[in-house]
């Protein structure tokens, strides 16, 4: 999440239609976990300190026009973000 910024470059495959790249940008980053917001968060009341992990919602707005047509909700998806650095600059 540190490097991640609105308006970055983005490719999408969804499994549903292998070979096809879907291309957009970031649209926008939530201000919280999705567990945050929700309408009834997870209570971890019984002393369990595990740390859980979190889900930070990311919008993706897609450029293809074909693209309104052909995604359904519940579509698995593999999103890469163009951060702009290197899998070295990474670590």
């Amino acid at each position: 999440m540190e490097h991640i910024r609105i308006g970055m470059p983005v490719e999408v495959n969804f499994d549903a239609y292998p070979g096809k790249v879907f291309r957009g940008k970031v649209g926008s980053i939530s201000s919280g976990t999705g567990a945050e917001f929700s309408l009834i968060p997870a209570q971890n009341a019984t002393g369990n300190w595990v740390k859980v992990v979190q889900r930070v919602p990311v919008r993706i707005e897609l450029e293809s026009s074909e693209a309104p047509l052909a995604i359904r909700a519940g579509l698995s998806a593999v999103v890469s973000i163009d951060t702009g650095l290197s899998t070295l600059d990474r670590l």
